[in-house]
């Protein structure tokens, strides 16, 4: 792969040079943020030709727990992305995740091996606030929240970024039913990611929008999937060094290189005696809230109930005022019309912020303890 032909990073307005950061030196320039240091640390090893990079899970179904990868690893997941989106040494690429984790380093990796110019921004909400008068940004990666706040702000700036772009890509929590019908006015093509750090990144794309949208995960070339007994996707390729990974993901496998995503093996309630998978109803609710030009983030979750053993519950992403102006009711009312009786909520909540892991997925485990803690408390 060419070397990176730029001599310079920006990294939130300061340019930086590559040997600059290479001997160390950009240590002693500014009083950095923590998010600048891990993004300068990052690339100082990557071009002093470190060989292993530990990494965190997100912790969104767990701790996170540490990850080693080599740099082989990192350098064959550049080349597949590279190849899928024909990305180049001509391209700007945006990097506004958290460096930290597996999705924010291969950002800065891409970049580095490919010879794209690197521009790094704090993530934010919002990071295209922070690059308005840079044309054109070619390659982008948001998670779903950074990319439903920049189309609900429709600034022109932002938008005219979005749309000259060669690819974005979106991951990292599944893409809402509101934002993917958002996305049919992007121009550039948009994919939803399956992947994870013991995959370095992503394996396989979804188009989100235009002609070629799709329900299915295209897998990337020398990667390999089956399923185990429970209908988890298994991976194997030379990102996970020639072993089988078992994933705690069910999937419909149309083929050796397509899969529909269903839901966690583990987001399941058992709700008198009937399981029920948590994502498959959170996009029946999703075609709800749509239905009534609701715009809220919610979960799908469960609380002890001494007849059922467990109760479905949804979990609103709103304040107070939802229930005074009827839109609770409203809602439980469609659902009663809409949703079969076994799987049906029994109760609507609201939390006025969800908490979030680190790399900005929707921590379901504490959202569901905020809840029962303040629930308790009234």
């Amino acid at each position: 792969m060419k070397q990176n032909r730029n001599n310079s990073l920006i990294i939130n307005g300061l340019s930086v040079e590559f040997d600059t950061i290479k001997l160390g030196q950009w240590q002693d320039m500014y009083q950095w943020s923590e998010f600048e240091k891990s993004s300068l640390s990052f690339c100082e090893e990557w071009l002093q030709g470190e060989e292993r990079f530990e990494r965190f899970t997100s912790g969104s179904t767990g701790s996170p727990k540490s990850i080693l990868l080599q740099r082989s690893q990192l350098l064959h997941s550049v080349r597949l992305t590279a190849n899928a989106l024909a990305l180049n040494s001509t391209d700007v690429a945006l990097t506004c995740l958290n460096t930290a984790y597996i999705a924010g380093t291969m950002m800065l990796a891409r970049s580095l091996t490919l010879g794209m110019k690197p521009i790094i921004v704090t993530p934010s909400s919002n990071p295209l606030e922070a690059v308005e008068d840079i044309d054109p940004i070619d390659f982008m990666a948001f998670v779903p929240l950074q990319l439903q706040t920049i189309l609900d702000g429709a600034r022109s700036e932002q938008l005219r970024l979005l749309h000259g772009a060669k690819a974005i890509i979106v991951g990292g929590a599944p893409v809402s039913l509101q934002l993917e019908e958002a996305l049919q006015e992007i121009k550039a093509p948009v994919y939803s990611t399956y992947g994870m750090t013991e995959t370095v990144s992503h394996i396989a794309l979804k188009r989100l929008n235009g002609p070629q949208r799709s329900n299915y995960y295209q897998v990337f070339d020398e990667v390999t999937i089956g399923t185990d007994e429970r209908q988890c996707l298994t991976i194997k390729s030379v990102l996970t060094q020639g072993r089988s990974l078992t994933t705690n993901d069910c999937v419909h496998l149309i083929d050796t290189h397509r899969f529909e995503w269903l839901g966690r093996a583990d987001n399941v309630i058992n709700s008198g005696g009937v399981k029920i998978q948590i994502e498959k109803l959170e996009r029946q609710v999703a075609r709800i809230l749509v239905s009534l030009s609701f715009n809220y983030r919610f979960i799908i979750m469960s609380l002890p109930d001494e007849r059922l053993g467990e109760q479905v519950v949804l979990l609103l992403e709103c304040d107070s005022s939802a229930e005074k102006n009827g839109i609770l009711n409203r809602l439980m009312k469609k659902m009663e019309d809409s949703v079969d009786g076994y799987e049906r909520p029994k109760h609507i909540g609201t939390l006025e912020s969800f908490p979030e892991t680190p790399t900005g997925k929707v921590d379901r485990h504490a959202c569901r303890n905020l809840y029962r803690s303040k629930d308790k408390d009234n």
